[in-house]
């Protein structure tokens, strides 16, 4: 987040607890009935934490380290209660977060301390105070919402650098995924190739026939490896959707009409009478039909029947390829939408997960239903809306 972006969230955090100029003016007024106190608000603030070795382990730097943050914590008290909360202000308090997340402070720490000075602060105010109840109650409330104010400036800035790690994490993790899944892929047409080539150039002599034989099969491993970079560069440019109104009963018959299949496969297409339009990319949507569809054959090499059913289900309209094959077992449902996650001997493991993420770039949702020797069912849930006149 960069300085504006805080100041705004700041903003948008004081207009939510109520906090006007008027709380400026209180926080002002109470600097010199707390000043006097704040040497001895600090001391007994880094002789509490020697006394929690999980916050003292962040305090690398010994006594001459100890006494820099002693003057740092006095100018932030100094600033607490200066009445200008500006953008400056803001995002000195966010730094403080973010330093702390950089040392490795656990953030319950964070919110003790903080704890801990608003109960010196306010008993030094409850004791010094000269001015009626009434007028100690206000102070009270806005010296607290302040504190919280800046807690929770600091919070966020624990949860940016937290979701930052994650993120990071989770890159590392993919770019790892990816490098395994394009290494299996591509290791066993390369090497098919390495042996045919090695034959070629090492083979005294090699008849006609033997020589052609291997140059195809040599031409059949590139298609191989073309077919993985194709897939994954399909994945990681999938376009946006252009939605407009599909009739789903036509777009389905033509589905089956066009599928290639065994003739041990049956295909029966069951659509609802009142069928609704659905709301999609039917360019983006026949790419999802086509792999689910295509999944549904190979799951069934002894061959069988495969379903298509389409229906409503109030907001959605729902597709179902349907199979009854041999089922998908539970621990494979969890994860079969996974990039480079197969359970195939073959095959790159992007199919599911560029069908899922295109039917949610059309607003809708994938899921699977699979019982072990019972068969499968992936439904696609669409927008329904009203056939245009």
């Amino acid at each position: 987040m960069d300085r504006q972006q805080i100041f705004q969230r700041y903003q948008e955090l004081q207009r939510y607890v109520g906090w006007t100029d008027d709380d400026a003016v209180i926080a002002r007024n109470l600097r010199p009935v707390a000043e006097p106190s704040f040497i001895s608000i600090v001391d007994d603030f880094y002789a509490e934490i020697e006394q929690h070795p999980a916050a003292r382990q962040v305090i690398t730097g010994g006594l001459a380290q100890i006494e820099r943050l002693k003057g740092t914590l006095i100018v932030w008290l100094h600033e607490l209660l200066s009445g200008q909360y500006d953008a400056d202000y803001a995002f000195r308090r966010w730094k403080i977060g973010y330093r702390h997340v950089e040392i490795g402070l656990d953030q319950v720490y964070t919110n003790v301390a903080l704890a801990r000075l608003r109960k010196r602060l306010l008993q030094v105010v409850e004791r010094e105070w000269k001015d009626s109840p009434a007028e100690l109650l206000q102070a009270r409330m806005t010296l607290n919402t302040l504190i919280d104010l800046d807690l929770a400036l600091i919070e966020s800035a624990y949860q940016t650098e937290h979701m930052s790690r994650k993120q990071s994490a989770e890159r590392l993790i993919l770019i790892g995924q990816v490098a395994s899944g394009i290494a299996h892929e591509l290791r066993n047409p390369l090497n098919v190739m390495k042996t045919s080539v090695f034959y070629l150039l090492n083979a005294g002599h090699v008849s006609p026939e033997k020589r052609s034989q291997h140059l195809e099969r040599i031409e059949r491993q590139v298609g191989i490896a073309n077919d993985v970079i194709t897939s994954l560069t399909d994945f990681a440019r999938l376009p946006m959707s252009d939605r407009q109104p599909i009739d789903v009963t036509m777009f389905l018959k033509e589905l089956v009409e066009s599928a290639e299949r065994p003739a041990n496969i049956e295909m029966i297409l069951r659509c609802a009478a009142d069928l609704r339009c659905a709301l999609a990319d039917a360019g983006q949507i026949r790419i999802v039909m086509t792999n689910l569809i295509r999944n549904a054959i190979e799951a069934m090499p002894e061959g069988g029947t495969l379903q298509l059913k389409a229906q409503h289900s109030a907001p959605y309209l729902e597709i179902c390829v349907e199979d009854n094959g041999p089922g998908i077992q539970p621990i494979h449902q969890v994860r079969i939408m996974e990039p480079f996650y197969s359970t195939k001997a073959r095959g790159i493991g992007l199919g599911l997960p560029m069908a899922k993420a295109l039917v949610e770039k059309n607003e809708g949702r994938l899921f699977v239903e699979s019982e072990p020797g019972q068969g499968t069912t992936f439904t696609v849930q669409l927008q329904a809306i009203t056939p245009p006149a």
